[in-house]
């Protein structure tokens, strides 16, 4: 295996999007040379710096010409939890597996895959342990596990396939669910919350992520040939860290909580219409604590996060007040776009 001052050559699938353009540009900084597979263009400064392909890994035909020179896949391409079932899991399991048996026909030294803290589904017990059973909530994490159940196939046949389960991420380009937060606190609002916000949730920065990443590219084979959770190691309660976003923007606007119960059958009811601005994972488990044990990446690989829950929710939101002109009048499924706010738009106006 290439060492961490060796140029490797690196295929990251879903380089277009959040993680993919934070991990490319890492990446980069470090001499790699990077090629990126994605459906959508590849539009960042960066593009000028690595071999951007657009197409689809569900495509065996695309995937064997742009996997045939590289040492190392990182496989970042999924479709979100707001995208149909069928987009799910014709992406998020065939693909993986086409990923795979690419990469192993050509000899890849080892595929890198991007699953979720999801598939743990809503826990009874915190931390959770990688191996604390899996039960996935909705299409997302059902195809998530499936996935992995793939990933392991191929770790069974040999290859070095590294699992990391993440939390969800903030950072640099990320918009998607937190951008409803980042929004309502820069129009001066305050901001409603699933539950009376006690609950502690951990969450992730995309940089630490990268870092845990590029240790599973760069360690011994020996040592990363296995799962991993990734999160922060410093988090507060979800109301408290939260706080930190309305408090930076300086309008005194404060997390106002509310019964959980009645506000999840509610948004139950406006996903039915195609009106609720969250996915089913994240509303049933907002108002629970979440929050997974790393003490096998830090004990394993050396993993050591440089941010907290408010510091990484804090990053996200300088970059977003930076950057908020240029997303007037976009939305989507994606977390390269705000997530429509639905009825919550409507709500936004008494708050």
């Amino acid at each position: 295996m290439t060492t961490e001052t060796e140029k490797a050559r690196y295929l990251i699938t879903g380089g277009s999007g959040f993680l993919g353009i934070n991990l490319i540009r890492y990446l980069l900084d470090r001499g790699h040379d990077v090629r990126s597979i994605d459906l959508v263009e590849f539009t960042y400064p960066e593009r000028g710096q690595i071999d951007a392909i657009v197409g689809d890994i569900r495509d065996r035909d695309t995937m064997d010409r742009v996997t045939r020179d590289r040492d190392v896949v990182v496989h970042c391409a999924a479709a979100l939890p707001l995208y149909s079932r069928e987009e799910i899991f014709t992406t998020d399991v065939e693909g993986t597996g086409i990923v795979l048996e690419t990469a192993q026909h050509h000899g890849v030294q080892r595929v890198i895959h991007i699953s979720s803290t999801a598939v743990y589904g809503i826990p009874d017990h915190h931390p959770l342990l990688e191996t604390d059973t899996l039960h996935g909530v909705g299409s997302y994490g059902e195809a998530k596990i499936l996935a992995e159940e793939k990933c392991l196939a191929a770790r069974a046949g040999g290859m070095t396939v590294p699992i990391l389960r993440p939390k969800s991420f903030v950072g640099p380009e990320r918009l998607g669910v937190f951008a409803l937060l980042y929004d309502w606190a820069l129009d001066g609002r305050n901001f409603p919350m699933i539950g009376n916000g006690r609950n502690r949730y951990q969450l992730l920065d995309v940089e630490d992520l990268c870092e845990a990443i590029y240790l599973c590219a760069t360690l011994p084979a020996t040592k990363v040939n296995d799962t991993f959770n990734i999160g922060a190691k410093e988090f507060n309660t979800m109301r408290e860290d939260y706080q930190t976003v309305l408090d930076a923007a300086g309008f005194g606007k404060r997390i106002i909580g509310f019964p959980a119960q009645p506000v999840i059958w509610a948004l139950r009811f406006l996903e039915l219409l195609h009106l609720s601005p969250l996915y089913k994972w994240v509303y049933e488990t907002a108002s629970e604590d979440s929050y997974v044990s790393i003490e096998k990446a830090e004990n394993v690989l050396g993993f050591k996060p440089k941010y907290s829950n408010a510091a990484a929710l804090l990053r996200n939101f300088q970059w977003y007040k930076k950057h908020r002109g240029s997303f007037v009048g976009q939305s989507g499924v994606s977390h390269r776009v705000p997530w429509k706010q639905g009825a919550l738009g409507v709500i936004k106006k008494l708050f």
